[in-house]
């Protein structure tokens, strides 16, 4: 009896595992796809982003009912429990990346009218591209059940930040320089900002990763180099 609630079990798992990597392919994608339509300023393109975020929403809420039904159904507990505790965290952070890509999607109709800022589209790219490996990253984690996986991404947010503060200090240098560059910088700014976002995102669904393989959160803080906020406060 005890290895047929077992197998039902892990196959109600596998079944939401393979919900999770759905989506998680679908934010990669919409990562890319936001990013590559901002820099060739292609309104179309960002706007089949815009849209596909509802498909990410809607399979967000399915994960939710999945996993809710198995805890009602299995009665899960301990290492069982925290997978699917677990699978609600890295939902949650996937829907809000989605988000944060159709934010990029929907600023791109806005500043196709606008000049482009040199060079600055080419590195939002790149950085988008790393948030994007992290994620197939973290995924990949996921689905092996590797903490090793988990840290590695968990300590490349850093990688992603110092992308953000190299960003940062090109707006306020080009605001600067030229006050016709305000509002494109100011649209671009919020666009970095949003995917430095992705990147603290990806690096919370590493540590429920860590927490679902090892039963403990990370103990020491990642390395956080966006000092952006230090900055802001201190002009």
């Amino acid at each position: 009896m005890n290895e047929h609630i077992s197998s039902a079990f892990d196959r109600d798992l596998e079944t939401i595992q393979a919900l999770v990597v759905k989506m998680g392919g679908l934010v990669e994608n919409a990562i890319l796809e936001g990013a590559k339509s901002l820099e060739t300023r292609d309104v179309e393109r960002a706007e089949v982003v815009r849209k596909g975020d509802k498909v990410i929403d809607a399979l967000e809420e399915q994960i939710n009912e999945e996993a809710a039904r198995v805890i009602a159904l299995r009665a899960p507990v301990s290492k069982d429990l925290r997978s699917l505790l677990s699978v609600l965290k890295l939902a949650s952070s996937l829907e809000r990346m989605g988000d944060y890509a159709k934010n990029m999607a929907k600023r791109t109709s806005l500043l196709a009218e606008m000049q482009p800022i040199n060079g600055t589209d080419a590195a939002l790219r790149r950085m988008s591209k790393e948030v994007q490996a992290m994620l197939s990253d973290a995924l990949d984690a996921y689905v092996r059940r590797d903490a090793d996986l988990a840290e590695s991404v968990r300590q490349r947010d850093s990688e992603v930040d110092q992308m953000y503060n190299a960003l940062f200090r090109e707006f306020l240098t080009f605001m600067m320089e030229d006050p016709r560059n305000i509002t494109a910088c100011m649209h671009m700014h919020f666009i970095a900002k949003n995917v430095e976002r992705m990147g603290d995102l990806v690096t919370n669904m590493s540590e429920q990763v860590i927490y679902m393989v090892t039963g403990e959160m990370p103990d020491e803080d990642r390395p956080k180099m966006d000092h952006t906020a230090t900055m802001q406060a201190e002009g």
